[in-house]
C-alpha cells in the first residue's frame, strides 16, 4: 500500500494534449502581440521622423508659383 501511495505522489498525471496545445497557442499569441506593439510603435516613430522631415525640407525650399498656361492659338 505505501508503494503505491509514493508511486502516485511522484509520477506526473498524464497530460491532456489538448492542454498542451492551448499553452502553445497562449505563447504564440503573447509573442504576436508584442511584435504587434513594437511594430506599431517603430512605425510611430518612422513616421513622426518623416512628417518632420518633409516639413523641414519644404521650409527650406519653398514651392514656385505655378506658370500661368498660355491661351492656345485658334487655327486658321
Amino acid at each position: 500500500m505505501k508503494e503505491s501511495q509514493a508511486n502516485s505522489v511522484f509520477k506526473p498525471a498524464k497530460k491532456n494534449p489538448s492542454d498542451r496545445a492551448d499553452q502553445a497557442t497562449i505563447a504564440s499569441r503573447a509573442i504576436m502581440e508584442q511584435e504587434k506593439v513594437a511594430r506599431e510603435k517603430k512605425t510611430a516613430r518612422l513616421r513622426q521622423l518623416r512628417l518632420e522631415k518633409e516639413a523641414a525640407e519644404e521650409a527650406a525650399n519653398p514651392a514656385p508659383a505655378p506658370k500661368e498656361k498660355r491661351k492656345a492659338q485658334k487655327r486658321k
